[in-house]
């Protein structure tokens, strides 16, 4: 699509479905999303955080995909070569969990189906919702290299899993287990700890009395879950807990089961806690596991995976784990060993998935060893090779990799990856295989052999994203260019779900880290605050989103609504403003092209319109152009620091406060007369509404192609052209001085109007002392009278401050006084109350000024030029204060 081709006349208003329809496919047909491999250059990367395939996006989705389309388009114009890497995740058993309500709809279970048939229809859906996702990510703008899509399931990134495991197993640092996990008997699979949420609830406290062996005393124990005091194996107390002193070393006997259980003490208890002594149970508490390990006390397990209690509960066998618990305490109750119950606020576990709560039960299970792994991952961050963004995530990944337990990675689950390890049947050994399938015994050759039936935590392939999806374990031509990524972006919330463990894994098995800046941003909660959920009613879906205001308003929202790290409250009035602000943008395009159209322009040989002949300038061209290029400089630089949305707000406040509401209103005056000014009007509205679309492209990159191929331009698109470049000698101190003056000026004008009632189209006239700034006031005339609404020939000009007379209207701007005889016009109690509110703002400056000159350290130890200019503001402020309070007391 050549710029002829976009040449027609811009619709009167912006319509971004209209807008947004035909880019994105012009520009992944024209190879702008993938880079060529130049090993003179080096490559900006990210790989995209694989969206799990479990239905539609959400606006978290749609945040990481504004966030790493602006970084990469950013770059992509400064010249890198950008590879911007996008995927999809399996989900493990989210991906299972959805496929399993379908099948319940229909009145069947994964088990009806048996595990091939059920695989097929795992696939079926994945395959179904792979497609949809790739399309929320092109309507969001997501210029990414679709020619290396990878899943998480494909089988590259699958045998990179199988080498991994075999890898780490080969080194010891897997290795298979009885543990302490965490088990959802619904899901019916072990969790992490990542994978359980945790909340407040109001429940019991029930204190129980465990008599001793061979005497009437007994040792009162509080728990909060009674049904597992049946696999209790002791009773702990504090060591220097004088209560129990004489305990220590004796057997105290479990109610109903009468289970012999020894009395020790540990530094794990807490006295404070209930009577000081709890119950020990191994296999059913993580703090408990750790005091048996210590004490060499068994663990007895009297959970079914399903919940319900097995056979070493006795006579509450088969029953489910929380009506055990009624009858439990019943039973207590009635042979006077419950002593009282409380109520007790505290935290339980639940499945993340399904929200059922979560059983710590023993289990065998794969685990990898994170001792060893843990200690380079955190030398990388601790000397800097590997730089969170914000910062203050530095602190809480050091605490967690430094406290970090051994990973449980299996799943007791049928979708995701296989666990690559075969039992023998005949001589009892296990190979480890990276191959598919395996045929022999690796020891003894015999054919009867059978897979492990678990796959391995989601979070395991995860971890090797940054380089499986490059064609690891081959040594790829893409492996070696384009690892390490440059940025890793994600959610803060799963810092150690996935970073942490991509940094270990790559550290592992690459020996360098898989990126080097890690930036995190924040959760999209409702406009209250309250995270988004589909039982609340509040959830903003961004389809419906970008069907109403167009992907480019919900990007810029999203982009400027907060810092990195931080949590955002998302409105639509929010993002109606911004669709607001494409239109202003839109309108001022309409508005240069119709001044384009009023005479010649000057271009490069390449197209790019020239910026104007110095000497022809006016003052609002100079201003322009100055402000043009420290918004250049200060963009850039927050874009490098990461901070997207000041950068964003800097821009909308050039655009549409400075560029639209002030350039372009004062160039009508130079473009109307076609005078003097207006070739340099003409140059100056091209030069900087092109760089300004080019700026605002990585947020907007929609509506800015459909402006920019408007334009004169060089190139042939947008998203190649190149980032603006700060030139010091268009920055222009004494224009922006003195144009703020008149901006200032005349703001001071119309807000004295409005105050008194002029009707806004009424032309009026000012007699002014201008002070320090006759020169300006005298060559900018035209277009200050074209602002304010004063009358040509209404300026008149004083060489001395003069009483003023009755029904005048004065306004202080610097050292400059204007007075607007608004005789017939004005309300004296509206100009006495405006002058009161300008004598109370002035006297609130003129007190800071004072407090800091009378500050010792101030003026000790500011720098000269700060404590000179203080003074210069005080002298203004002080003779603003008396200017207008003198003309109060003229008003009576």
């Amino acid at each position: 699509m050549s710029q002829r081709a976009r040449s027609g006349e811009l619709a009167p208003t912006y319509q971004p479905r209209d807008v947004e329809s035909h880019w994105y496919d012009w520009w992944e047909s024209s190879g702008y999303f993938t880079p060529e491999i130049d090993h003179t250059r080096k490559p900006f990367v990210i790989i995209m955080p694989p969206p799990n395939v479990t239905g539609e996006l959400h606006m978290g989705h749609a945040l990481f995909v504004a966030v790493e389309d602006l970084l990469i388009r950013w770059r992509r114009m400064q010249g890198y070569p950008t590879l911007w890497l996008p995927g999809a995740d399996h989900a493990g058993i989210a991906g299972q969990w959805v496929v399993e309500r379908e099948l319940l709809a229909e009145g069947l279970t994964r088990h009806d189906l048996g595990r091939e048939k059920f695989l097929e229809r795992v696939w079926d859906w994945m395959n179904r919702y792979r497609g949809r996702i790739r399309e929320q990510l092109r309507i969001l703008g997501a210029s990414c290299d679709w020619t290396r899509f990878r899943f998480t399931m494909d089988p590259g990134p699958s045998r990179a899993v199988r080498t991994a495991f075999k890898r780490l197993y080969d080194k010891g640092l897997i290795y298979r287990g009885e543990r302490l996990i965490n088990w959802c008997p619904r899901c019916m699979t072990a969790l992490s700890d990542l994978e359980v949420d945790h909340e407040e609830i109001d429940s019991k406290l029930w204190f129980i009395r465990y008599p001793i062996e061979g005497s009437d005393r007994f040792i009162e124990v509080a728990t909060t879950r009674p049904e597992t005091m049946l696999g209790d194996t002791g009773v702990a107390v504090h060591p220097d807990d004088r209560r129990y002193g004489d305990l220590v070393g004796k057997t105290a006997i479990l109610p109903i089961l009468g289970r012999r259980l020894a009395i020790v003490a540990d530094e794990a208890v807490d006295p404070e806690f209930g009577t000081g002594a709890v119950k020990v149970t191994p296999a059913h508490d993580f703090n408990d596991f750790e005091i048996a390990q210590r004490h060499g006390l068994p663990a007895v397990n009297i959970l079914n995976l399903d919940g319900t209690l097995n056979e070493n509960a006795g006579p509450y066998a088969s029953l489910p784990n929380f009506e055990a618990r009624k009858r439990i305490v019943e039973q207590l109750d009635r042979e006077g060993y419950l002593s009282r119950v409380e109520d007790h606020r505290h935290s339980v576990g639940r499945c993340q998935r399904c929200g059922t709560v979560v059983e710590p039960i023993i289990s065998k299970q794969w685990f990898v060893k994170m001792e060893p792994l843990a200690r380079p991952a955190i030398e990388v961050v601790k000397n800097g090779t590997v730089r969170f963004v914000p910062d203050r995530f530095t602190g809480v990944y050091l605490h967690w990799m430094e406290n970090v337990r051994d990973w449980c990675i299996s799943r007791q689950l049928w979708w995701g990856h296989r666990i690559p390890v075969w039992y023998c049947r005949d001589c009892g050994e296990v190979t480890v295989t990276d191959e598919e399938t395996l045929e022999r015994c690796g020891h003894c050759g015999s054919t009867k052999i059978e897979q492990d039936p678990d796959v391995l935590d989601t979070w395991f392939s995860s971890g090797l994203w940054p380089f499986s999806t490059l064609g690891w374990p081959e040594d790829t031509e893409d492996l070696r260019y384009f690892y390490p990524s440059s940025v890793m972006e994600t959610g803060y919330d799963i810092l150690f779900f996935w970073v942490a463990r991509m940094v270990f894994l790559g550290l592992e098995f690459m020996g360098d880290v898989p990126f080097y800046t890690v930036y995190l941003h924040g959760t999209v909660r409702d406009e209250t605050g309250q995270r988004m959920s589909k039982t609340k009613g509040n959830v903003i879906d961004p389809t419906d989103v970008t069907e109403q205001y167009g992907s480019d308003a919900l990007r810029f929202t999203l982009l400027t609504l907060a810092g990195p790290g931080t949590d955002m409250k998302l409105s639509l009035p929010r993002v109606e403003s911004n669709r607001n602000f494409a239109n202003k943008i839109w309108n001022a395009t309409r508005y240069t092209l119709r001044a384009l159209n009023s005479g010649p322009l000057a271009t490069a040989s390449d197209g790019a319109p020239l910026p104007p002949d110095r000497e022809s300038m006016s003052l609002a061209d100079r201003w322009v152009l100055s402000r043009l290029h420290r918004v250049i400089g200060e963009v850039t630089d927050l874009m490098e620091r990461y901070q997207f949305h000041e950068a964003g707000r800097q821009l909308y406040e050039f655009l549409w406060s400075e560029f639209c509401d002030w350039y372009i209103e004062a160039s009508k005056v130079a473009i109307a007369e076609e005078g003097v000014g207006a070739p340099a009007a003409r140059q100056t509205l091209a030069t900087v509404l092109e760089q300004a679309l080019r700026l605002l492209h990585p947020f907007m990159p929609f509506v800015t192609e459909e402006l920019w191929q408007r334009l004169p331009h060089a190139g042939d698109s947008i998203m190649v052209a190149p980032w603006p470049a700060v030139d010091p000698a268009w920055i222009d101190e004494e224009a922006e001085r003195e144009f703020g003056f008149l901006m200032e000026a005349i703001r001071a004008i119309r807000n004295a109007r409005a105050e008194v009632g002029v009707e806004p189209a009424r032309w009026i006239h000012a007699t002014i002392y201008p002070g320090s700034h006759r020169v300006t006031l005298e060559q900018s005339e035209p277009v200050f009278r074209f602002l304010a609404r004063v009358a040509e020939g209404g300026v008149q000009y004083l060489d001395e401050l003069l009483e003023a007379p009755e029904q005048v209207v004065t306004l202080v701007v610097d050292d400059a006084v204007i007075y607007l005889p608004l005789r017939g016009m004005i309300d004296l109690d509206a100009e006495r109350e405006r002058l009161r509110r300008e004598i109370d703002e002035a006297l609130v400056e003129v007190d800071r000024a004072r407090q800091l000159l009378t500050n010792e350290q101030f003026i000790t130890r500011a720098p000269a030029h700060v404590v000179e200019r203080q003074r210069a503001r005080l002298a203004e402020a002080e003779e603003r204060v008396s200017l207008l309070q003198a003309r109060l007391a003229e008003l009576g």
